[in-house]
C-alpha cells in the first residue's frame, strides 16, 4: 500500500488551516443565521473572550468571509455578516453541524472515551511516546 502524503498546498491542508482557529467555524455558523453585533455574537458563544472574538472576526474579515459594517450613530454600532464567499464556506459546516445534532450520542461516547483515557493517563503518569 502506498503512503498518503498530504502536501502543504493541497486543498485539505488549506481548509484545515482556515478552520484551525478555535472559534472560526462557530462564528461562520452563527453569522449564517443573520447579521449580528459583536456583543450579540459573544452572547451566542458562551466561553469566547471578547479579545478572541475580535481576533477571529478580523481574520475572517481579512479572508473575505465576513463583512464588517460600521453605522455612523452615537455610540458607533458595528455589525458583522457573511459575505457571498462566507456563505459558500459555511455550507459544509452546516452539514457537519447537522450530523452532530443527529449523532449526539456518538459525541457523548467520544467525550466519555477521551475522559477515561485522560484519567488513565493521569493515574499511570505515562504519556504517549513521540514519533
Amino acid at each position: 500500500m502506498s503512503s498518503l502524503i498530504v502536501e502543504e498546498g493541497c486543498p485539505p491542508r488549506r481548509i484545515h488551516k482556515l478552520l484551525t482557529p478555535k472559534w472560526t467555524s462557530m462564528v461562520l455558523y452563527i453569522l449564517h443565521h443573520g447579521p449580528l453585533r459583536t456583543g450579540q455574537l459573544q452572547r451566542s458563544m458562551p466561553g469566547v473572550s471578547k479579545k478572541m472574538l475580535t481576533q477571529t472576526l478580523r481574520e475572517l474579515e481579512g479572508d473575505g468571509l465576513v463583512h464588517r459594517e460600521v453605522f455612523q450613530v452615537v455610540p458607533p454600532m458595528v455589525e458583522y455578516s457573511l459575505t457571498a464567499l462566507g456563505e459558500r464556506f459555511v455550507q459544509p459546516l452546516l452539514a457537519l453541524y447537522d450530523w452532530a445534532e443527529d449523532n449526539a450520542a456518538l459525541l457523548d461516547e467520544l467525550e466519555f472515551n477521551r475522559e477515561q483515557a485522560n484519567q488513565q493517563e493521569a493515574r499511570s503518569g505515562v504519556a504517549d511516546e513521540p514519533d
